[in-house]
């Protein structure tokens, strides 16, 4: 069987040696993670997911790939080893999802946003208990505006795994999102094409770069004798400061920004990027491992780049209107000043820029938060198409 996940790993493109692999068989041999002896549970799937990646993995940023090659493989293999399980918890909370007609969702009827805040303290300081399928109290499944895995069109999302309407105004979790993986191979190369149009060429440095035509006309004018002249090499001077949206909603093209990412690192050499989830508020991120103990405050990073950077903010602007409008609309933190505040601090910073929307632009009218941005960018929106890339690039390259 662990022949077969050796050949996953490297299907998935993990750099996998052969000594690796045996070390991981050895150290199953000698019974690592059997803490029988010690009153332990014995071997796990968990445990051995860890084994694994501690053996066969040099690179963290090649964690996520792991995971998926991993789960991909073993999904499933402790319900079909282990007959005594419970049945899963998310299979029963989805038995608790409404089925609602058209008409009894626009019964429901929406809160503004201080009534809401002011409802859910009520809610906390009223309940004592768990609720199932009501309209008022923090619960699973009905039409409360408190909870998860019910429906109303604007809540709070408390305890469940990702979004389903895209509607709610703040989320009460802790989440972990991952970082994009800037080596993921291109579907095409057309995106590399697009992005080429943002070339500025220049020649500096040291010349260590054999200038032909010069140096046939100079010699040819030194009566032939050989007269070599260099030139310093070409190099792209064009700069980019490229800031992604990250987690909930832009789960669902992880693939399309990964291309679009690793065509980024490839082509351009002065890139900087960063990370924000939903809309750029006080600070932002590089590593969403550590987005809480490595912050970047949005005033340097604004200070940090000259105008000469071109910016290009990549994200789905799908999203509460709150937490583009409000102070204190982030679903993650109390920030004290609106989302469209710092997105009109980057914009006058930096008079190139660019907002990519992996969203299909069919569905952009009848998104509020997404006409929103599109106002606070100038109309400067294009999609994650060819086209959308090339009418950007060739908008950013003016």
């Amino acid at each position: 069987m662990l022949i077969d996940f050796f050949y996953t790993l490297r299907a998935a493109k993990l750099k996998v040696s052969v000594k690796e692999f045996l070390t991981l068989l050895e150290a199953l041999k000698l019974g690592v993670i059997d803490d029988t002896a010690e009153g332990g549970s014995g071997p796990t799937i968990d445990k051995f997911y860890y084994l694994a990646r501690t053996s066969l993995v040099k690179d963290e940023a090649q964690f996520d790939r792991f995971d998926r090659a991993f789960s991909a493989y073993f999904k499933g293999v402790e319900m079909l080893t282990d007959f005594t399980q419970e049945v899963p918890l998310d299979w029963l909370r989805k038995t608790l999802e409404l089925d609602l007609s058209p008409e009894d969702k626009a019964a429901i009827e929406k809160m503004g946003w201080d009534e809401l805040m002011e409802t859910l303290k009520k809610r906390f300081e009223e309940q004592k208990e768990r609720h199932e399928g009501g309209s008022k109290m923090i619960g699973t499944g009905g039409t409360s505006p408190f909870g998860a895995y019910g429906y109303n069109p604007q809540g709070i999302r408390i305890g469940q795994d990702k979004s389903r309407n895209k509607s709610a105004v703040k989320v009460w979790d802790q989440r972990s999102y991952k970082d994009y993986d800037d080596t993921k191979e291109l579907g095409t190369r057309n995106i590399k094409v697009a992005l080429r149009r943002l070339r500025r060429f220049a020649r500096e440095g040291s010349a260590d770069e054999l200038d032909l035509d010069d140096t046939i006309h100079s010699t040819a004018a030194n009566a032939g004798m050989l007269d070599i002249k260099m030139v310093p090499e070409r190099h792209n001077k064009v700069k980019v400061l490229l800031l992604m949206d990250v987690g909930g909603t832009m789960d669902e093209h992880i693939a399309r920004v990964e291309e679009l990412f690793s065509a980024t690192k490839t082509e351009l050499k002065h890139l900087e990027f960063y990370y924000f989830h939903n809309c750029v508020y006080d600070f932002m991120w590089k590593n969403n491992k550590r987005r809480y103990s490595e912050k970047h405050a949005t005033w340097d990073v604004i200070r940090k780049y000259n105008k000469d950077y071109k910016l290009i903010f990549v994200g789905d602007a799908t999203m509460s209107p709150y937490e583009i409008l409000q102070p204190g609309g982030s679903v993650e933190y109390n920030n004290e000043e609106a989302g469209a505040e710092w997105l009109q601090r980057l914009t006058n910073a930096f008079p190139k820029f660019a907002w990519i929307n992996p969203e299909p632009q069919g569905v952009w009218p009848y998104r509020q938060s997404i006409s929103i941005v599109q106002q606070l960018m100038n109309q400067r929106m294009f999609p994650l198409t060819l086209q959308g890339l090339e009418g950007a690039m060739r908008l950013l390259s003016k």
